[in-house]
């Protein structure tokens, strides 16, 4: 791996999740000159970034062998820590995180350790709490990737978190936006349609049944209003029953897994969330960077996103306001066009490259 600081990520699963996509902007963006980068995984996805992050020069490895329950998974990171000579070891799961900590206290060669907090404290199982409460202290630095995710961390253990918004290769999305008269094109729609995208897994936490519900809600009162979704998950046989059950048909897609979800997110009048839980999510990043108004439930760190200027925050969990903020906006394209533009001016403060920059500083402080 030559003579630069080595660099090993660790993550549970490689699947095309926000944080994974954080890896891959990271692998695409970093100091060559000064860091070599390599990835262990636990768990076996779908649609994996695996080849995407090889393709960035970054290799994967399956440390979990497909039984990330085997308690092995650690003997093999801590024998490619040894074998490569790892400098800095950076952790993206709270579970693996706590289990790996004292383990790599272990060896002779110690290398420094980082962990990023993805989501809030609450969110975790209460096993995972008590043990990442119990072996904090042993990570070199830690970074949140919100303030609602720092903040969730118990007090005695905040100050040491830096906040580090992740951010997305601007260029690259904003020149999706070309994209936009092919893909409506391709969705069937027509000039005055308007299309209200979301961009999440299916997965509990991003609550779809609330989004299905208050598209119900939005369709009864507005013609020309049409929903897509794009992500995959083990929802996704459960959600397309709702979907039908509630007669929505072609009003609202399910588009499973895009490879270039800001290339069919050019297409969007409205980019939406319903979650229940969120850090602070990459796809809305990329829906400011593309000039996208934005209708927002208030959790995690999208209110450190989202206000008036450039969309509507709503409480989690309510069809009413969730419908009635996607009817304001579609009812109105002088407003779309007002905040779609104030969220494109804001959408620089999430350039990739300043959070690349600093990270690797911390990895240099770190390991120096």
């Amino acid at each position: 791996m030559g003579e630069r600081t080595h660099v090993l990520w660790l993550a549970k699963g490689l699947g095309p999740g926000g944080m994974e996509r954080l890896l891959l902007t990271h692998a695409r963006v970093a100091d060559r000159d000064r860091f070599d980068f390599i990835v262990g995984y636990l768990v076996e996805r779908p649609n994996s970034l695996r080849a995407d992050l090889e393709a960035a020069g970054v290799p994967c490895v399956d440390v979990g062998k497909g039984r990330p329950e085997d308690p092995r998974w650690v003997l093999r990171v801590l024998r490619l820590v040894d074998e490569l000579r790892i400098d800095v070891v950076h952790v993206h799961s709270p579970m693996v995180a706590a289990v790996l900590r004292p383990a790599l206290r272990t060896r002779r060669h110690r290398p420094a350790l980082v962990y990023t907090e993805h989501n809030s404290w609450s969110d975790y199982a209460a096993v995972t709490r008590a043990a990442n409460r119990l072996t904090y202290g042993l990570d070199d630095r830690h970074v949140a990737v919100s303030a609602a995710a720092r903040d969730s961390a118990p007090p005695r253990l905040r100050s040491g978190i830096e906040l580090l918004v992740h951010g997305v290769e601007l260029d690259g999305v904003r020149s999706r936006a070309g994209e936009r008269g092919r893909v409506r094109r391709e969705l069937g729609l027509t000039d005055d349609e308007v299309l209200v995208g979301a961009v999440a897994n299916l997965r509990p936490q991003k609550n779809y049944p609330l989004l299905l519900d208050a598209a119900r809600h939005v369709v009864d009162r507005r013609e020309g209003v049409r929903f897509v979704a794009l992500g995959h998950g083990p929802l996704e046989h459960e959600l397309v029953a709702r979907r039908d059950e509630l007669g929505l048909g072609d009003r609202f897609s399910f588009l499973g897994h895009v490879p270039d979800a800001p290339a069919v997110m050019s297409a969007f009048d409205v980019f939406v969330l319903s979650s229940d839980v969120e850090g602070l999510p990459v796809a809305l990043m990329e829906a400011c960077a593309l000039g996208l108004p934005v209708v927002a439930t208030a959790v995690g760190g999208v209110p450190q996103v989202v206000d008036e200027s450039i969309g509507r925050l709503v409480p989690p969990g309510r069809v009413g306001p969730l419908a009635d903020a996607i009817v304001e906006l579609a009812d109105d394209p002088a407003l779309r066009r007002r905040l779609g533009a104030a969220a494109a001016e804001r959408s620089g403060r999430f350039d990739a490259r300043v959070a690349v920059r600093r990270i690797e500083e911390l990895y240099a402080e770190a390991a120096g």
